[in-house]
């Protein structure tokens, strides 16, 4: 294989030239690795090679070195460390090394990546000793252009989330210091080479506390990245800004002085910058500040409650810079881009969402400071202020005591409801939103009889009025709906006058498929919220309801004919998605009263499982309008099965879509535990789905915490007749209690998390399936199931609904075991202590604890042979 003929067929504009040179690449990789890599070092130092097949091998080696699950890069870093020679890897590193001062950049940015790559797997095994020294080296003594890619290397490895590495990379923290903060002085002339360096040194804070805690070392830092922040370069200025970021988030109790001395009037003057980056990432810092301080609260008033001594510092920084700082943000509001999309971060929607963090960490202080503004700018002529003005108000809904809110809040109701009505499409946008901002944290302020119709009315028209503000109003109308849903199952509630009305709204918003997706979309989550909150008053409008929505979603199956272009196929998906999802929510309202809609649902149901296409996203919201279908009629969906059962299998076997098929696993949760002992017929089929699944390289570890959960649920369902696919199951739940988290593996916690519910939830149905005619099959279970147990109580990695689904595993086995043959397991020192530890935490809610309780009464009964009752 020549190498840069392959390398540049990479390239191509060929599709299959392309596809066939990557193949070549992977081939190429599996059969000799150390000769693969070799070659692609080789390309990249060459200066005689054209740059586009340099940055061709450069993205090879990245990719060699390179992959998204935790797993796979382990195994290509071990294929590295196992099968290259030494000699290669020292002649590979040095080219790298040496490709670093390349005359094209593009080659050198290749090469840093490459080299922290192969840092991320040595220098945790203090295998590259003389990396850092060399890179340090470079910085002091190479041109510019070798010190900008060195400090870049620097800066890719110290930004790597490898655990390994990040942890060893402490002991090099002088060496970094040291070519960092020498390339950020003010005396380097190369404005590339110093921001280079304010790049590398942001990501290396993290590991320089050593230093840090040095104050001479710690001023001389402060004061490079302050001198920076003058620099007169956007791209330096706004690095800067962003050391002083994370400087303050991970230093805040070393940050008193400088604040005093400098922080404070630089980041108000960055502020006023006129280049937005830096404007943005200066109040950023604030952003920081009050986030700090508001965790720090948090913090300590956990540690106060628990009985605790040891208070985090706290220097109450955006109090005191309050009346300083918010004015600017209140200025910087009225910045506004009018043609900015809804996801784009400008500097007024920095501002804003700095300013709802200074209301939340210093509540009431900051009301009349913004309550000036908006009485000052509520009807200025420019339509920037407005907009500020109302803005301003919302951003303060959270934080300040609703008492202090409250009469502000009735007094500006008429006012924001009058400003859904400006000329201006923006400025009544802010003020649905800031309406919403109010149902969601201050509702008790809404008064029934004063406010609550205006309001619905005023963002029922809005919502139709413009497709910008639809996003907004609809948000609102939702928390609206929450505010004043009343309890559930009331007869009436306050929104009962306004639900035919509202409905009828919706729908006439949502009727034309031609009309503006974003509207549509959003008016029917308005539909899902008005039925889930309605009261029993209303039911009958529910049902009525769902005679339109499946005759809209009957009308969408001749659609799937229609289809000639992607857009045609995305509306169409958008449209019976939201409809599935209406159906959904009116099933799960009216629970028992759909059935007699239940054939005509089903019906059409399986029309659009049918009509969809391959990789449509329809059915992962059909599957669970099915599943609330199955929920609703228990065992009376037992009709159904035949006919929808080949696309659950289809789902469940389709392996290439993880959505559709984790939908599928969670369905046969739902059609087993709502159908019982009639959902045995198809238990055959579901059990070799799902083992066929757990067997796949795909989707096996994904879904292996539901599909344990799955085989709980099966065995409750079946009971006795669970005791055909015991074995199978144990020997899944035996290999699956063998996994360990990691230190450092923090990105792993909730997975691990819920694999360990997951075996729990499946031994438990497992043992209430049994004890009640099979429970001999059981007994050779029970200590691989006190050994599972024995693992979570010693292991500090788990959550309360963990511990209380062990206690629940506890209570069952001793229930279904009380002859006393397993005692000495029950009564030992380690369950004793957990069974107390979980019983009397002041943390974990009464239901946590009752079990508890309940699992240490049915230990008591250990040997009396009484038999005690299942805990739910």
């Amino acid at each position: 294989m020549y190498m840069n003929q392959v390398l540049e067929s990479t390239l191509s504009t060929d599709g299959s030239a392309r596809d066939n040179a990557e193949q070549q690449l992977l081939q190429a990789a599996e059969v000799d690795f150390s000769g693969y890599v070799s070659a692609l070092a080789d390309e990249l130092a060459n200066e005689q090679a054209q740059p586009h097949i340099r940055s061709a091998a450069g993205i090879a080696l990245k990719n060699a070195f390179s992959a998204r699950e935790y797993t796979r890069l382990r195994d290509l870093q071990l294929r590295w460390r196992e099968r290259v020679p030494d000699n290669v890897k020292a002649s590979v590193k040095g080219l790298a090394l040496g490709t670093l001062a390349s005359k094209d950049s593009r080659a050198g940015q290749s090469a840093a990546q490459f080299v922290a790559s192969i840092a991320a797997i040595e220098i945790p095994r203090n295998q590259w000793p003389e990396l850092m020294p060399a890179l340090v080296t470079n910085v002091g003594e190479g041109d510019d252009r070798l010190k900008q890619a060195s400090l870049v290397t620097i800066g890719y490895i110290c930004e790597s989330e490898d655990p390994e590495l990040r942890d060893s990379l402490v002991q090099h923290s002088n060496a970094i210091l040291t070519a960092v903060v020498q390339g950020a002085r003010k005396e380097e002339a190369n404005l590339d080479v110093r921001y280079a360096a304010i790049v590398a040194l942001s990501d290396s804070l993290e590991f320089v506390r050593t230093n840090f805690e040095n104050e001479g070392e710690r001023n001389y830092i402060m004061q490079v990245i302050c001198e920076a922040t003058q620099s007169g370069d956007s791209r330096i200025e706004s690095g800067a800004y962003g050391c002083l970021n994370r400087i303050m988030a991970i230093y805040y109790d070393k940050m008193r002085f400088y604040m005093e001395k400098a922080l404070f009037g630089l980041t108000i003057l960055g502020m006023k910058n006129r280049e937005e980056d830096v404007a943005k990432l200066a109040i950023e810092f604030w952003c920081t500040v009050c986030e700090e301080e508001l965790a720090i609260e948090d913090d300590n008033a956990m540690t106060q409650a628990e009985g605790g001594s040891e208070l985090r510092p706290y220097f109450n920084f955006s109090r005191v810079a309050a009346r300083e700082v918010v004015p600017v943000l209140l200025e910087l509001l009225a910045q506004q881009d009018e043609d900015a999309a809804e996801e784009d971060y400008n500097i007024s929607r920095a501002a804003y969402q700095c300013l709802q963090l200074f209301a939340q960490s210093v509540g009431g202080d900051i009301v009349q400071v913004v309550l000036g503004f908006v009485e000052s700018n509520l009807r200025h002529a420019n339509w920037h202020w407005r907009d500020a003005a109302v803005s301003a108000f919302g951003a303060i809904m959270e934080g300040p005591d609703e008492k202090l809110l409250e009469p502000l809040i009735k007094q500006a109701l008429p006012v924001l409801i009058d400003t859904m009505n400006d000329s201006v499409v923006q400025v009544k946008d802010s003020a649905a939103y800031t309406l919403g901002r109010i149902c969601e944290n201050v509702s008790e302020s809404i008064d029934q009889q004063t406010h609550l119709t205006p309001l619905v009315r005023s963002l029922f028209a809005g919502l139709s009025s413009n497709p910008k503000m639809a996003g907004s109003c609809c948000w609102a109308l939702m928390n609206l709906t929450d505010r004043f849903a009343g309890e559930p199952g009331a007869q009436v509630n306050p929104l009962s006058p306004h639900f035919q009305d509202s409905i009828t709204h919706i729908l006439k918003v949502t009727e034309s498929p031609e009309g503006d997706a974003q509207v549509r979309m959003a008016a029917y989550e308005v539909l899902n919220a008005f039925v889930q909150s309605s009261a029993n008053e209303s039911l009958p409008i529910v049902a009525r309801l769902s005679d339109v929505i499946l005759q809209r979603l009957e009308n969408t199956i001749p659609m799937q004919q229609q289809i000639v272009s992607v857009d045609d196929r995305n509306t169409l998906e958008e449209i019976q998605t939201s409809l599935s999802s209406a159906l959904l929510a009116i099933i799960q309202r009216l629970e028992r009263e759909i059935k007699p809609q239940a054939d005509r649902i089903m019906h059409v149901l399986l029309q659009v499982l049918n009509s969809v296409g391959a990789k449509s996203s329809v059915p992962d919201t059909v599957f669970a309008t099915v599943g609330a279908l199955a929920n609703a009629l228990e065992e009376d969906f037992a009709k159904y099965m035949d006919s929808f059962t080949p696309f659950l299998y289809n789902a469940l076997g389709n392996q290439e879509e993880p959505a559709l098929c984790a939908m599928a696993v969670g369905l046969v949760s739902d059609i087993t535990r709502s159908l019982g002992e009639a959902s045995q017929p198809y238990c055959d089929a579901f059990m070799n789905y799902l083992l066929q699944i757990l067997s796949g390289a795909t989707n096996g570890q994904q879904l292996r915490p539901a599909i344990l959960q799955c085989f709980g649920d099966m065995a409750q369902a079946i009971g006795a007749q669970f005791e055909k696919y015991l074995s199978v199951v144990s020997q899944v739940l035996n290999q699956s209690s063998t996994m360990t988290l990691s230190d450092g593996a923090f990105e792993m916690f909730d997975y691990f998390i819920s694999l360990r519910e997951g075996i729990l939830d499946a031994w438990d149905g497992a043992i209430l399936a049994m004890k009640h005619g099979e429970v001999n099959a059981l007994r050779p279970h029970v200590h691989s199931i006190i050994k599972f147990l024995h693992l979570v109580s010693q292991d500090p990695n788990r959550s309360e609904a963990l511990l209380r689904a062990a206690m629940g595993v506890t209570g069952d086995l001793a229930d279904a075991f009380p002859g006393g043959e397993f005692a000495e397991a029950f009564r030992s020192d380690w369950m004793t202590q957990l069974i107390r530890e979980v019983r009397s935490s002041q943390e974990y809610s009464a239901r946590t604890k009752e079990t508890a309780r309940w699992a240490r009464e049915q230990i008591k009964r250990q040997g009396t042979g009484g038999q005690g009752t299942q805990m739910s």
